[in-house]
Formats: C-alpha cells, structure tokens, sequence
C-alpha cells in the first residue's frame, strides 16, 4: 500500500517564508508518494512576496526555492528525475535559464521538458520550475 506524505514547511522559513501560498491556494509544496517526490512548480517569488525583475535572478530564487524543498526532504539536485521548465518567452530566456540551471545541475542530469507558455500565475513572472524526484528509501 502507498504512504503518501505532504510537506509542510516550517512557518519561519527562511526561502518562503511561511505556509501562507499554499495555504491560500490549498496545494503542498511538495508530495511524497510511492518513492517519488512531486514538487510543486517553483516560481521567483523571494520569501517577502517580492519578484526580481531580471530574468537569471527570477530563475534563481525558483532554483534556490527547489533547493529548499529538497534539503527538507533531505534530498539534493542529483535525486531529480525529472525537470519541466515553463518560459513565457523561451527564445529570451533559455540561455539564461541554461546557465542558472548548471549551477545547481552539473551531473546526474534528469529529463527535462521545455515548454513555452503563454502567461503564469502572476504577469510579471517570466519562468516556473516543476520537478520529480526519486527518494534514497525506495
């Protein structure tokens, strides 16, 4: 039978801040079921609310809120499985999104699906990052 486990981040977080967004929107950060973790889609949305305006440092705090949600999960980039990135506009920001994403990814690459879309949750948001990953029990 499956264990399915939801995560709850602390409310003091220092990369969200606190449970607020996914308490609104009623969704988890991140689900653990059957050895693999689903992580919600991570946007460059910094702990105070705020959005950076540059495109590398937009998909950075995304990267950066990943990072988060795996080190809870005591998991780290290499235990990813799968990356689906969302450009709104993919010719502008791919190389940028490239060479953010080889900071965090150097080996042990997962598949990764690259999809352009027509807007996101908020206007000035530019890319949104969803991952699976596998856990180290299964």
């Amino acid at each position: 039978m499956s264990r399915i486990e939801r995560l709850r981040l602390p409310e003091d977080d220092a990369t969200f801040g606190s449970n607020r967004v996914f308490d609104l929107f009623q969704y988890a950060p991140a689900v653990t079921a059957n050895g693999l973790v689903f992580i919600a889609g991570q946007i460059g949305l910094r702990a105070d609310g705020s959005i950076p305006e540059s495109p590398k440092e937009q998909i950075d705090v995304a990267f950066r809120r990943i990072e988060a949600i795996l080190k809870h999960l005591h998991l780290d980039f290499t235990d990813i499985v799968e990356l689906v990135s969302y450009h709104v506009d993919i010719g502008s920001q791919l190389a940028d999104f490239r060479a953010v994403k080889e900071q965090y990814i150097r080996a042990d690459f997962p598949a990764w699906t690259i999809l352009g879309v027509a807007a996101l949750a908020r206007p000035e948001l530019i890319v949104e990052i969803k991952v699976v990953a596998a856990t180290r029990d299964a």
